[in-house]
């Protein structure tokens, strides 16, 4: 028996579900239920009548399942993997901006833990960000932690006073202008597609910026045949799954997060065997951290 007929078996018998990113390995996509980005999987679990599910992502995505699914068992493969950009917040940040703008909004990328919530309003994705802060109410947003996104955001919705923390990803942060300029003279009739977590100057360069879905949906809808890819390399699996024959380039240096890739189809084994790694939020933070991913939800229908 293999080690994917020893998970589907083990899924059935405890009447699991399996949901992974798109930035996990391949072979870890291939054995999900349901793949997608952070606000595709935090929708989704929200529908599931699932007792266990096993959540093949960073830390962050663990705490946002068990505060919208309380009675269920969130099971963690690594309990090891996190985001770093989800710990770039400053309390003092938000108390101060608070202190300052009487009608403030802190809108946190959904990319944040537990803790950084609590201290928010609303939670948002790169896919719904910039139709969340056109919906709130207030003028004056202060987005955090990433910087990118949020300058993203700003732009998108110059109506509003979007103030914007320092905090970044590491992978997108540092993805460089110049490989990507070298992909394009080595491919003129390829467009580039960019995640809003890069740098301005990448973003400014882009034919398209979006989130990993909205780039996978743009390609999937296009009748080109060349495209520069500026996010993390797993979207891959899904792009050639999707649009088989089409040809996809990614900078030299590959833009991998490490910390995605710790997830493998033995550490899933291991999870549904044992239900260890359960991912747990302190009940001081859980009400109010909650109620930032349920109206995350609420503005995005």
């Amino acid at each position: 028996m293999t080690i994917q007929d020893e998970i589907k078996q083990l899924k059935g018998k405890k009447q699991a579900v399996i949901l992974a990113h798109y930035y996990t390995r391949p072979e870890v996509q291939e054995i999900a239920d349901y793949t997608g980005d952070s606000f595709y999987l935090s929708k989704i679990a929200t529908k599931l009548e699932n007792p266990i599910i096993v959540y093949c992502g960073v830390a962050f995505m663990g705490e946002s399942g068990s505060l919208l699914n309380p009675n269920k068992k969130i099971l963690m493969p690594d309990e090891e993997a996190d985001c770093p950009m989800a710990h770039m917040v400053i309390k003092e940040e938000i108390d101060n901006a608070r202190k300052k703008y009487k009608d403030l909004a802190v809108v946190c990328y959904i990319n944040s833990t537990a803790q950084v919530k609590s201290w928010c309003d609303v939670s948002v994705t790169s896919a719904n960000a910039v139709q969340i802060v056109k919906n709130l109410p207030n003028e004056n947003i202060l987005f955090v932690p990433d910087k990118n996104l949020g300058r993203f955001v700003a732009a998108k919705v110059p109506e509003k006073n979007v103030m914007y923390s320092k905090g970044f990803c590491p992978i997108h942060e540092y993805m460089s202008l110049e490989e990507i300029q070298e992909l394009k003279h080595l491919h003129p009739e390829a467009e580039i597609l960019v995640h809003p977590e890069c740098c301005e100057e990448v973003v400014n360069i882009a034919d398209y910026v979006g989130s990993t879905s909205g780039i996978i949906e743009y390609v999937s809808k296009s009748k080109r045949n060349e495209w520069i890819i500026g996010t993390e390399i797993g979207i891959l699996y899904e792009l050639q799954k999707r649009n088989p024959g089409k040809q996809f380039y990614f900078p030299k240096t590959k833009p991998v997060c490490l910390d995605m890739k710790k997830i493998t189809l033995e550490k899933i084994l291991y999870a549904l065997k044992e239900e260890k790694n359960q991912a747990f939020v302190e009940t001081e933070i859980s009400k109010s951290a909650n109620q930032t991913l349920n109206k995350m939800l609420e503005l995005a229908k």
